[in-house]
């Protein structure tokens, strides 16, 4: 029987990482635990296999370095692994902190099985039709176009969204699908300014009062890969007070 997917369960409550593996293998899944953060970095290490996993599902309190720091490291490392992130504190910042250190989705503890299949399920569905270059479009938004194109070109850079990539001078990124997902989301509005509370909730899916900083730092991150110099951006601006207007 062809398995759902290889899950990499980074959990260090044994219970619960039993607990996991259990309903996950009964589900269709092939599952491995670790009970650390480095042990996990080590599992994903780059050249040591980057594909063998589908998706991992990172706690956030662990001992050592904690879930945030695993994905800030696994994307500086250019692993573009799906992360579900899993975490006792259901506080909205968390959830925003989680997404701009790499993660692709959010569950707070305690939570019902059904719903992290559902989370897991949605979440390879997601990356595999990215990879595949058959993105659906984002929700329509009061804009000239409510489709983003595939390909974008831009200051060099060329945005492929199918494949989650950004390349220029040679060079080619991967991009996070929350990466691509904000992208996206700033193309099709392009002229015109995103609030902070738009991209909370039509793009990380936030519908709480929430310290927006941590948007701010993801912003930092994405100027770094389509600025060519992020301390002086021309393209991804910040209107004070407000957002961010995307002018290619």
């Amino acid at each position: 029987m062809e398995t759902l997917g290889r899950i990499l369960v980074v959990e260090d409550e044994g219970h619960l990482a039993d607990g996991l593996r259990f309903n996950l293998e009964a589900e269709g899944y092939d599952v491995d635990c670790v009970e650390t953060g480095e042990t996990a970095l080590e599992r994903l290490a780059p050249g040591s296999a980057p594909d063998a996993y589908n998706a991992v599902i990172l706690d956030i309190m662990l001992p050592g370095i904690d879930g945030f720091e695993v994905a800030r490291r696994l994307r500086a490392n250019a692993c573009y692994v799906p992360i579900l992130m899993l975490t006792a504190r259901g506080r909205s910042q968390d959830m925003v902190e989680g997404f701009a250190a790499g993660a692709d989705d959010y569950l707070p503890k305690p939570f019902e099985l059904a719903i992290l299949f559902a989370r897991l399920s949605s979440l390879l569905r997601r990356a595999r039709v990215w990879r595949a270059g058959q993105a659906a479009p984002a929700s329509p938004l009061p804009v000239a176009t409510s489709v983003a194109p595939e390909v974008f070109e831009f200051n060099g850079r060329r945005i492929d969204f199918g494949n989650l990539e950004l390349a220029w001078q040679g060079t080619t990124l991967r991009l996070t699908l929350m990466e691509a997902q904000l992208l996206r989301h700033l193309l099709l509005r392009r002229g015109n300014v995103v609030s902070r509370k738009e991209i909370l909730e039509q793009v990380w899916g936030v519908h709480e009062d929430t310290d927006t900083r941590a948007i701010d730092n993801f912003i930092v991150r994405l100027r770094r890969q389509i600025e060519d110099e992020p301390s002086q951006p021309k393209h991804l601006l910040t209107v004070r007070g407000v957002g961010y207007r995307f002018d290619p």
